[in-house]
């Protein structure tokens, strides 16, 4: 549901997927993304996606590279989920099946960018 000011109103209640998975996905789709539009589409907070983002740049499963004020993202998508009963399954895995997914629901076809 989105408010009158056009921002996604927050979600309470549990989800299947992680914010940390929906930032990620959110990069995958667009790699120079604002936190502020990471945050809005992601429905959280700024400083929520800044934490995310840190932890995913800490354990090498994104970079980024500044120029000016903007940022481009990096994802690699060779590095495995973190979770063992996920052993093998890779970030790319992972979010070609959310894009084949919301593709799906846009009557759309989409691939994955991985690299900027």
């Amino acid at each position: 549901m989105v408010g009158v000011d056009g921002v996604p109103e927050p979600h309470n209640g549990w989800t299947f997927l992680t914010s940390h998975a929906r930032v990620l996905a959110s990069i995958a789709d667009n790699h120079n993304a604002r936190i502020r539009d990471i945050a809005a589409r992601c429905r959280l907070t700024e400083r929520a996606v800044q934490k995310i983002i840190a932890d995913l740049e800490r354990d090498g499963y994104l970079s980024h590279t500044r120029s000016g004020r903007a940022n481009s993202y990096r994802i690699d998508p060779s590095k495995i989920l973190r979770h063992p009963a996920e052993a093998g399954l890779t970030v790319a895995s992972l979010l070609s099946m959310l894009v084949r997914d919301e593709a799906e629901r846009k009557g759309v076809v989409g691939q994955v960018r991985t690299e900027s």
